[in-house]
């Protein structure tokens, strides 16, 4: 598969403290690709430098194999976390302000459709919902029909049905061929979106690869969760919990069996819970802390 961009052993430090830590990973054309952590762990700055918003350290940023460059520049869509625009405007204003910008891009009427923006084209953008202002913001990081799209956790503070109808929209804008690169601490959005993901913790990557294939890796079964308390040796010895702050957690393939042992060895099982894992219990198992943290 063809490579949109590529970081290689890239670095970035803030007064003494490293941000990003020697970060090397490429991401493919076409395809929706993950950077995941929690705050601070070098996410957005990261990002920041793959734009050319941000100078490295050290390392190097290639696009489709060359350089970073201003021409390389114009083919590059952003979504910032936050973004100021000009009041007194309304949505429609917005945007052909932004497309103005531009010699060539999207037309008008192709970014309402795409970004479903028709029910609030004539409402100043200062009274927008949560979720109709990410719409609009996406629709702003499109205008200049990019091939990268950067979205830096574009879903914060959003409602889960808000959420939803963003990440529906991110499908459609990949399905037309762009590249999508997205910053996030939410596992169920990385796992919804992502063909590729990139764990980071402290300026590191950690692990990386798809979502799926990463949990089947680090996981077998189900997950059974119970609230800590002490075990025997023998009980440890059997079923290998690992503890995750005020449970213990446990890795098994047959639910019922691992049900009957601890019942058996007399644990208590009140508070007991059974699920799949996901990409949050991965980055606890990885670092002892949440995406969310």
């Amino acid at each position: 598969m063809a490579v949109m961009i590529e970081v290689r052993q890239l670095s970035k430090a803030f007064n003494g403290l490293k941000a990003v830590d020697n970060v090397s990973f490429s991401v493919e054309k076409g395809k929706c690709f993950g950077l995941l952590g929690p705050n601070g762990a070098g996410k957005s700055t990261t990002i920041e430098m793959m734009e050319g918003i941000a100078k490295p350290d050290s390392g190097e940023i290639l696009f489709e194999g060359s350089p970073l460059s201003r021409e390389s520049l114009k083919r590059i869509g952003i979504q910032f976390q936050n973004t100021a625009l000009q009041d007194y405007l309304t949505t429609l204003e917005t945007i052909r302000l932004f497309r103005s910008f531009y010699e060539q891009g999207l037309a008008e009427q192709e970014i309402i459709e795409l970004c479903q923006l028709q029910d609030f084209l004539n409402q100043d953008h200062r009274k927008l919902s949560g979720g109709q202002r990410q719409r609009l913001l996406l629709g702003l990081a499109l205008v200049n029909d990019p091939d990268i799209l950067f979205l830096d956790e574009p879903t914060t503070g959003l409602d889960p049905h808000a959420r939803r109808n963003f990440w529906e929209l991110i499908r459609k804008i990949k399905g037309q061929g762009k590249t999508v690169v997205l910053t996030t601490h939410y596992m169920d959005e990385a796992e919804f979106l992502c063909d590729h993901i990139e764990l980071m913790d402290k300026g590191k990557i950690i692990e990386k690869g798809h979502p799926g294939r990463l949990l089947n890796k680090h996981f077998s079964g189900a997950l059974i969760r119970i609230p800590m308390q002490p075990l025997t040796n023998e009980v440890i010895g059997a079923l290998a919990p690992e503890q995750n702050h005020d449970f213990w957690d446990i890795n098994t393939h047959d639910v019922q069996q691992t049900l009957a042992q601890l019942v058996q060895a007399q644990v208590s099982l009140e508070g007991l819970h059974v699920k799949s894992a996901n990409l949050d219990d991965l980055f606890l198992k990885l670092t002892g802390q949440q995406l969310g943290d």
